[in-house]
């Protein structure tokens, strides 16, 4: 679809607010407002990110796996046993841990049993290891850093070199780290398809590139983040339930 033609944030915001019972209501749902300037480039929010342990990126990697496809209150009422059987998820533990120690880990029913996830915590232990660089004396530092007009980048990377880290897990991670991510839920894909921004694969470069200049048009066009924007998505065009899940 050419670039005239997408539909702007104005009308996206119109609609939302139409249908969550106006600006107010909408404005909640959304969160607070970013005044001024964009979230990607609000400092306080990329220090936060990058004051970050590598601990606690692993530890928010790990759940956001484990998340998927599985009901997610198990998880988080399990999470303190994942956090006490895995040494608080530490880096320099969790790499020492041999493969045998891995298997019994995964058989323990304080934590859900599933060797194939389990594995992922020592391989995604690897690659925080050995992505700090001389420019980021973290990876929490290397995540904040990364430029939100290419998001989708950052999630290639964390696909390309960790472990079940693709489709939505990777976004949804980030954004439970705090790092600003739009998400492409079934809402958001449908939007974007029904617009013609898309009309591939969802997660093809083709498609991704799209996307992100799509959402890269809507911030220059408003002040909000790219997760408040894939949230407008899904409230002005997704079932228009009172209590709707963020995008």
């Amino acid at each position: 679809m050419a670039e005239h033609s997408r539909e702007k944030f104005a009308d996206i915001y119109h609609r939302a607010a139409q249908r969550k019972g106006g600006k107010k209501s909408l404005e909640l749902l959304l969160g607070k407002k970013i005044i001024g300037k964009r979230l990607h480039d609000d400092s306080a929010a990329q220090e936060s990110v990058a004051n970050l342990s590598d601990d606690r990126i692993l530890s928010a990697f790990t759940k956001q796996i484990f998340k998927s496809g599985f009901v997610w209150r198990v998880v988080e009422n399990k999470w303190p046993d994942f956090e006490d059987s895995f040494f608080n998820f530490d880096i320099e533990k969790v790499l020492m841990m041999p493969e045998e120690m891995l298997e019994r880990k995964a058989a323990d029913p304080k934590i859900i049993r599933n060797y194939n996830k389990v594995k992922t915590i020592k391989a995604n232990a690897q690659m925080i290891y050995e992505g700090k660089s001389d420019q980021y004396t973290s990876f929490a530092e290397f995540i904040a850093n990364w430029p939100s007009s290419d998001i989708i980048g950052l999630w290639a990377y964390l696909k390309k070199h960790g472990q079940r880290l693709g489709g939505n897990t990777g976004p949804y991670a980030l954004r439970l780290l705090g790092k600003d991510t739009f998400i492409l839920s079934s809402d958001v894909e449908a939007y974007l398809r029904a617009q013609k921004i898309i009309d591939g694969g969802l997660q093809s470069k083709k498609s991704l590139t799209a996307i992100q200049d799509y959402f890269n048009q809507l911030q220059q066009e408003s002040a909000y983040s790219l997760t408040q924007l894939s949230r407008l998505i899904a409230l002005a065009s997704g079932d228009n339930y009172v209590q709707v899940e963020p995008a």
